[in-house]
């Protein structure tokens, strides 16, 4: 963020309206002048000297007149310069018309969707992951994008990269305890703050960003596969306790209940007995079998 300020106080340029025209009233000015030099042709046999200057001022206005149209689509811009000077933006669709010695360079407005490629970036715990983005971008400001950076393009697909890497870099990939923002888990909240970096980093360029995602997000080649064994083995850990604390419930309440209809009376080895059979029960990964004990607990 505070590289994305930093660009945005750089910025020296801002459009402005242009001062063209329509193209339809120099459309027949042109056909006038052509019509001009069409009936200088047929003066030739009786006033040569006359045609002459009619038919080279027809051409003449009319080629000048030709040189300055040009058409705009929708969402489609030109910016209007003079000797390198920047005279403004027209946005008005259709066939336009300037002076012929005003440039024009054309800017597309229209949303862009870029795919960045995958890069590997070092979490905040250091793992190495493997991250890419989809960027919906587009031009806001044309002067900057085409004056205050070299490449807008090329601007746009550096910042990503550099964005992707920041907010890879603040975030752990994984929590298993679920106490921390992760990259995996909180994906809107993660999209939200990337969209934000984007903005603040291409705001030198007259960009804005529409939408933006991850499209990859996974461990690097190298540790996917410790990683995994580490995640199966929290994730069996993390069963057991859930198992150990429901088996301790389930024990607990049978005893309780044995003891409240008074159907056997316990002494505290007979309790130890049941209670390490129950859980050998309840938290084996296996089916119990039973087994039919003909004496007593103390033969």
């Amino acid at each position: 963020m505070e590289q994305g300020r930093e660009l945005r106080t750089l910025s020296h340029s801002a459009e402005v309206p242009a001062g063209t025209l329509s193209g339809y009233g120099p459309l027949f000015l042109m056909i006038a002048a052509l019509g001009v030099g069409g009936y200088g042709i047929t003066l030739v046999d009786r006033a040569p000297v006359l045609a002459a200057w009619t038919i080279a001022a027809g051409v003449i206005v009319a080629s000048f007149i030709a040189c300055g149209f040009y058409m705009l689509q929708p969402n489609q811009t030109a910016a209007i310069t003079l000797f390198g000077s920047y005279k403004g933006t027209d946005r008005v669709t259709g066939l336009r018309w300037v002076l012929p010695w005003l440039i024009r360079k054309k800017v597309a407005v229209r949303a862009h969707n870029i795919i960045s490629d995958r890069i590997k970036v070092n979490d905040l715990r250091g793992n190495p992951i493997e991250m890419a983005a989809q960027v919906v971008w587009r031009v806001t400001d044309t002067a900057q994008a085409l004056f205050d950076v070299d490449d807008y393009k090329a601007f746009v697909n550096v910042q990503i990269e550099a964005a992707v890497r920041t907010i890879g870099s603040r975030y752990p990939y994984d929590d298993f305890e679920h106490q921390e923002v992760t990259l995996r888990g909180n994906h809107e909240q993660i999209g939200g703050e990337l969209q934000a970096e984007l903005i603040a980093r291409m705001a030198v360029a007259g960009i804005t960003v529409d939408e933006c995602g991850f499209t990859h997000l996974a461990y690097a080649q190298e540790i996917a596969g410790a990683m995994l064994r580490r995640q199966q083995a929290q994730a069996v850990v993390a069963a057991r306790m859930t198992l150990v604390d429901g088996a301790v419930g389930m024990v607990e309440m049978a005893l309780e209940q044995l003891s409240a209809k008074n159907v056997v009376e316990l002494d505290d080895e007979r309790r130890a007995a049941m209670v390490s059979n129950l859980m050998v029960v309840l938290c084996g990964d296996r089916d119990a079998q039973p087994v039919v004990n003909a004496g007593t607990l103390y033969q």
